[in-house]
């Protein structure tokens, strides 16, 4: 799935590195699980993006959240999950998350599993997601009219 063509505006302030890694966890995302939807949001004070076999955030099994110096990988369950093979962060009641700097060091392998874990507590939840068999979207959820965002040097 090609995404939503706002998406690159979305994280054109950032620097290039951050877009650069932002982009490669997209992929990795779509990649393995090539029927979810994307869902981003413009936010305040960040970019998210939340992936969902529907086009509703409750049903979000994963997401990004992109920053001026990291990108975070979050669970959407992720106090859930069992197949902790990742130390994930979070003191909330159910998003866990990894501060990513770089896509070499990203732990694909374990945060396979991981995802798809997730994918199943969410069909689990809302058991019509199992049946879904339309094209993948990339839909802009809500722009934020304010932003703190980075100032790009050198451009």
């Amino acid at each position: 799935m090609k995404p939503n063509a706002q998406l690159k505006t979305f994280i054109a302030p950032y620097d290039d590195k951050i877009q650069k890694l932002t982009l490669e966890l997209r992929d990795f995302i779509t990649n393995l699980v090539p029927e979810a939807n994307e869902l981003i949001w413009d936010n305040y004070n960040a970019v998210a993006i939340a992936y969902s076999k529907s086009e509703k955030l409750k049903d979000a099994f994963c997401h990004i959240a992109v920053y001026s110096k990291h990108v975070n990988f979050g669970f959407n369950r992720g106090a859930e999950l069992t197949k902790t093979g990742v130390d994930l962060k979070g003191q909330g009641k159910l998003i866990r998350h990894i501060s990513v700097k770089n896509f070499e060091s990203f732990p694909k392998e374990d945060l396979e599993h991981m995802i798809w874990e997730a994918v199943g507590i969410s069909e689990k939840l809302n058991t019509e997601l199992t049946n879904i068999y339309t094209a993948p979207k990339s839909i802009v959820m809500s722009i934020s009219e304010k932003k703190i965002r980075p100032e790009k040097k050198g451009n």
